[in-house]
């Protein structure tokens, strides 16, 4: 099947047999809102991959996956689970070294296997999510049970808070 994805994340969704759709945007309407907004998407089914750097040396990455109307808890929630006393988002330039991806389309499909993935529990409470596609200019409909495939992920419940 030929796709607007990022060749990593192709490789990843279909070397664990993973069921997707492909949607295709333009680069410039990526960004979540808006790509909701221009096509017809809710926010509470887009679900955002977030790469965090947990300080420490070396310091522990890991992508936390929760929904555009939530918040990450990186200060408590996050902290735990890495087992560190602080972490923060990655810095841009790092996210981009670190995933092989293009900023403001990183996904949980394409890291490398021992990179834990935290999926917040109100993602799996969907029928279909839509997700970054490696890049900006394709995004991946999926059902998100099937984000069980991947290697170390867990799912988590508060991970995330409502938005205020």
């Amino acid at each position: 099947m030929t796709s607007a994805l990022l060749p990593l994340v192709q490789k990843s969704l279909d070397a664990r047999a993973i069921i997707y759709k492909v949607f295709e945007c333009d680069p410039d309407l990526a960004d979540t809102a808006v790509f909701c907004e221009k096509y017809g998407f809710d926010l509470d089914h887009s679900a955002n991959a977030i790469l965090v750097a947990g300080k420490s040396d070396p310091v522990r990455y890991a992508c936390c996956v929760i929904l555009a109307t939530t918040k990450l808890d990186v200060n408590k929630k996050v902290c735990q689970l890495l087992g560190v006393r602080k972490a923060s988002f990655a810095p841009h330039e790092a996210a981009i070294k670190f995933s092989q991806m293009e900023y403001g389309g990183v996904t949980a499909f394409g890291l490398p296997d021992d990179i834990p993935i935290y999926v917040d529990a109100s993602v799996m409470e969907h029928e279909e999510v839509v997700m970054g596609g490696g890049n900006r200019s394709s995004k991946v409909l999926i059902d998100p049970s099937e984000l069980k495939k991947l290697p170390a992920v867990q799912i988590i419940e508060g991970l995330a808070k409502a938005k205020n």
